[in-house]
């Protein structure tokens, strides 16, 4: 499971692969480019709105996310024949598993046995997993050991088992069911933070690549969303490639056929080998246009600035027309498919979040309640150290923050069910996105918390005035984080409804309506026009014809009339498409 003494693939498959890579880059930059326009021409017409008048209420948490690293002793199932043996495993905080043969090993600084980022895997713990795991990785000619000593999954008490769709599995067994439960809730951190880098960047390049993806991929008919943008740029394209059809031989199974004549039991490490020189290759791509990225972004600065009201008006112009020419059939489309499932589930993702948002609330409140009695208890000594420093560390704290994430993943069974008739197949990614923000939320409540704590205590107080302070002050972030979480709410529930429903209009406006869509005429702009495409403001169009539709739905499932027409923060809609409607020819 380590570093492979060979490779499965020969010199002519390598750089077959290596071709099929430059061949994806080669239709996919071009997407990229367009949406790095657009994105440019978003944020600078939004900094030109009027601001907000209330922006969040929490202080902003300083510090990165993170998993806690974990180590500890576990036997790891690998080797011709495989075979249990002892391995030293560490989990980095930046979400990458390492294994050693020793302790001794790691500590003394030797390279590992085996490491891999968790990107893309999927763990899993129980025993009908590992056996049914193991029926999928033997060969159907190959018999098990008769003796059941020598059968790998006895010594597999308490599993701990990742799989990946494009890359050899990884079994282990921890040496106890306690054990088992911390790696377990670790290893989860590690996948969720390696996953959801994109997802939580604030950069705006990063959704400019995510909404390239999508429209690459829905050139190619693929319009559901689904998980496969989980992971870094070069990790989704390559699991976008391994996507798509591939020549017969990168299917065969070339590990088991050598393990049938062998007369032994073999994981599979063609698709290892596979993936890993299609990663490398995804890699050096986007590092080659590096570059070119960051001089596109500054000449689009530069063109954008001068010309937005011209650009601007071009595109209101031309949504007009085009949502003149879908109202119809869009409408169509919403009154049978969608306004049906729109209430079951909004209400479905409402109160997932709210589950999610409501355990933060609890688990905030334990923790200065925590904090407040050992002030009482010790105002000078360590105990109250540790319990502040404990309070610091709460939203990196997996066994803690499980009471959070687990309600998010509560409600997976229920929404996949709703989201099925859409094509929508991303529910680990919303899952992870509702723990995503539960952590945001805590970090932040956390930040605010010690800042106010710190301003308000002082020397003069004995421990119960300071803690009367402190309760004062969780009172004060009670109120922020109430605040923040309702606007979070509204905006986690609307983003995923256009992300479930969004692909499934277009899809379905496709076939009758791809052939009808006018060349877009952008006159004299040069490097503006990569911003104004056709399919790009039809998507548009759409999304605020939904958009109303949710907003309305909201409205009625929170009693309430204020609901923003836009995502806070998001902005899904920065051009004045109303406009469009009283003024069609401008």
């Amino acid at each position: 499971m380590g570093a492979q003494a060979s490779s499965p693939l020969d010199r002519r498959q390598r750089e077959h692969l290596r071709g099929r890579v430059a061949s994806l880059l080669d239709a996919f930059l071009p997407c990229y480019r367009a949406q790095l326009a657009v994105s440019v021409l978003r944020r600078i017409s939004l900094e030109l709105r009027p601001q907000e008048p209330s922006g969040p209420q929490l202080s902003r948490s300083k510090k990165l996310p993170r998993v806690r690293e974990h180590r500890g002793p576990l036997a790891q199932l690998w080797g011709h024949p495989p075979r249990w043996q002892p391995v030293f495993c560490v989990l980095r905080g930046d979400g990458r598993l390492e294994w050693f043969s020793r302790q001794e090993d790691f500590e003394s600084g030797q390279r590992p046995l085996g490491a891999v980022a968790l990107t893309g895997y999927r763990l899993l713990t129980s025993q009908r997993d590992y056996l049914h795991l193991l029926e999928g990785l033997t060969p159907e000619c190959v018999s098990l050991p008769a003796d059941p000593e020598q059968l790998p999954e006895a010594r597999a008490c308490s599993p701990l088992l990742l799989q990946h769709p494009f890359r050899q599995h990884l079994c282990f067994s921890a040496p106890s069911t306690e054990a088992q439960r911390a790696w377990s809730l670790a290893l989860q951190g590690g996948i969720r933070l390696r996953g959801t880098v994109l997802q939580r960047s604030r950069d705006p390049a990063a959704r400019a690549f995510l909404d390239a993806v999508r429209f690459y991929r829905r050139q190619r008919g693929h319009f559901g969303d689904d998980d496969a943008t989980l992971g870094s740029d070069a990790e989704v394209l390559s699991a976008v490639l391994l996507r798509e059809p591939l020549p017969a031989w990168t299917r065969t199974r070339t590990a088991r056929e050598d393990a049938a004549a062998r007369g032994t039991w073999a994981p599979d490490e063609l698709r290892e080998a596979i993936y890993c020189v299609v990663l490398a290759s995804a890699s050096a791509g986007l590092r080659a246009f590096q570059p070119e990225k960051d001089e596109l972004l500054s000449a689009l600065e530069r063109t954008l600035r001068p010309d937005l009201e011209h650009t601007l008006q071009l595109r209101t112009r031309a949504a007009g027309g085009l949502r003149a020419d879908v109202q119809v059939r869009l409408e169509t489309c919403l009154q049978r498919s969608v306004d049906p499932q729109l209430p079951q589930l909004a209400r479905t993702l409402l109160s997932t979040v709210e589950a999610t948002l409501g355990a933060v609330q609890t688990l905030l409140a334990r923790g200065v309640d925590r904090v407040c009695g050992r002030l009482r208890g010790s105002p000078r000594g360590s105990r109250l150290r540790g319990a502040v420093h404990w309070l610091g560390e709460l939203p990196w704290d997996p066994e803690l923050m499980h009471f959070c994430y687990r309600e998010a993943e509560c409600g997976r069974g229920r929404l996949e069910q709703l989201v099925a008739p859409f094509g929508f197949l991303g529910t680990q990614t919303l899952v992870f996105g509702a723990q995503d923000l539960a952590q945001q939320l805590t970090a932040d409540a956390v930040a605010t918390f010690l800042q106010l704590a710190d301003q308000s205590l002082t020397s003069t107080l004995d421990c119960d005035q300071a803690a009367q302070q402190l309760e004062k002050v969780w009172g004060r972030v009670l109120k922020k984080l109430s605040a923040d979480g309702t606007a979070a709410r509204s905006e986690f529930v609307r983003g995923w409804l256009l992300r479930v429903l969004l692909p499934f209009l277009l899809r379905w406006l496709e076939p009758s309506g791809q052939a009808e869509l006018p060349e877009l005429d952008v006159g004299d702009l040069v490097t503006g026009s990569q911003a104004l495409t056709t399919w790009g403001i039809l998507e548009d169009v759409i999304r605020g014809i939904l958009l109303q539709r949710i907003n309305r739905e909201l409205r009625e499932a929170l009693g309430r009339s204020d609901v923003s027409c836009t995502l806070v923060g998001h902005s899904e809609l920065p051009w004045d498409l109303e406009a469009a409607d009283a003024h069609p020819f401008l």
